[in-house]
């Protein structure tokens, strides 16, 4: 059996779609910048496509067509819409959205490393307090020992 009209048209339009939709269309392709910063681009993709066909004889033709007559088309539509940037550098990553709009989600993302450096240096700073007035306390008891100790040769 041969292959009908519509087969091609939608083979033609669904190989030109895949070719275009990649994972880099999705996250970008990296870019690096003098001070070693990471920057991967992320965008949306929406695709829409639609295809049609007919195959009909004219009424009024007193001849037949040896092959049946066939109308049909498509069409096919693509939006690429950059949402955000990955920044990658310094010890950190970002995501910088492009929107205006800041979710509480974004703002906690971003308040979290600064949380956790808060609350490593009070943690680092209660410890050397605690090392600290116990070494103090050591040698406190090591200087009295001493001071005892010439006390008693003297005497």
């Amino acid at each position: 059996m041969s292959e009908h009209p519509i087969q091609g048209l939608m083979d033609t339009a669904m190989g030109n779609i895949k070719a275009m939709v990649d994972v880099n269309t999705i996250v970008g392709d990296a870019v690096t910048t003098p001070d070693g910063t990471v920057i991967i681009p992320i965008s949306t993709v929406s695709f829409g496509f639609g295809a049609g066909g007919t195959q009909f004889a004219a009424k009024t033709d007193s001849i037949a067509p040896q092959e049946p007559m066939f109308g049909g088309g498509c069409g096919g539509g693509a939006n690429v819409k950059p949402i955000a940037f990955l920044v990658v550098g310094g010890g950190n990553i970002k995501l910088l959205p492009i929107s205006d709009k800041v979710t509480p989600i974004d703002k906690i993302i971003d308040v979290v490393p600064e949380v956790v450096d808060k609350v490593n240096g009070a943690v680092s700073g209660a410890i050397d307090k605690v090392m600290g007035a116990r070494a103090k306390k050591k040698d406190e008891k090591n200087t009295a020992k001493q001071t005892a100790q010439f006390v008693d040769i003297a005497e």
